[in-house]
């Protein structure tokens, strides 16, 4: 392991997202439609669920959705890099390729944890209050949902090679995640055909940790949450090595 190498690929990478201010400015904005087209949209068939409106429930969904969308989207840049050559480059380096894949890695979860942490800024606004002890604690499960989803698009990147092919799967694998996960609505709501469905999604898990830390509602033992999330991470993000050092 380079960790020189990790750091400058991790830098490069960050350096290019923030450059491009529309992918934050964007994010910001489907963010606060959500919250508030959502919100207000739906509050008045919502059934109170531990004392908290529409808004204030689905605030860690959108955080949530922000990481998913930044995360596994962040990949697209190995997919970029192979078709303009640059990734051929840096895979005659002398260093590991291993290396490359924890810099991307460290790159999309950086950036996704930084435009979650946008959105958390906006929980004054739907009226979440928050202690310095519970944004610390969210801005750690952030980032370990961030390597984890960034994780997922490293492994479609290893595999898709066009820039179209990575956005109709990753788009198909995106919105049903979200959907159907407790994002948006109420685990009981639902029919038990769909609570499968849903139980079954990891990101489901994420959301439940931060809806526990954020507002202190949750469907599921804060252990199994945890274990869950922990484990898909190294999961996923030993399968994207693996797959980025024998696919690329």
């Amino acid at each position: 392991m380079d960790l020189e190498a990790i750091y400058i690929i991790w830098l490069r990478d960050l350096k290019i997202n923030w450059r491009d201010r529309g992918n934050l400015i964007g994010a910001l904005v489907r963010s606060v439609l959500w919250l508030v087209v959502l919100g207000l949209g739906l509050r008045a068939g919502f059934r109170s669920v531990g004392g908290v409106t529409f808004s204030q429930y689905i605030f860690p969904g959108i955080i949530g959705m922000t990481i998913l969308f930044a995360a596994v989207q962040s990949a697209i840049s190995i997919v970029w890099e192979r078709e303009f050559g640059f990734l051929r480059e840096l895979l005659i380096a002398p260093i590991p390729r291993t290396s490359i894949t924890i810099g991307k890695t460290l790159s999309g979860a950086t950036w996704a944890t930084l435009q979650g942490t946008v959105v958390l800024a906006l929980a004054p606004v739907v009226g979440v209050s928050l202690t310095v002890t519970q944004v610390l604690l969210t801005l750690l499960l952030m980032l370990l949902i961030s390597v984890t989803l960034t994780g997922i698009g490293i492994i479609i990147a290893s595999r898709i090679v066009t820039f179209q092919g990575f956005g109709v799967i990753v788009n198909v694998i995106l919105m049903p995640m979200f959907f159907l996960s407790t994002a948006i609505f109420p685990l009981p709501w639902l029919p038990d055909w769909l609570k499968a469905i849903i139980m079954a999604n990891p990101l489901t898990y994420a959301v439940d940790l931060l809806r526990l830390v954020t507002i202190g509602l949750y469907d599921f033992p804060l252990m199994l949450d945890l274990g869950l999330t922990i484990g898909l991470c190294i999961i996923l993000t030993t399968a994207a090595t693996f797959l980025f050092v024998k696919e690329i």
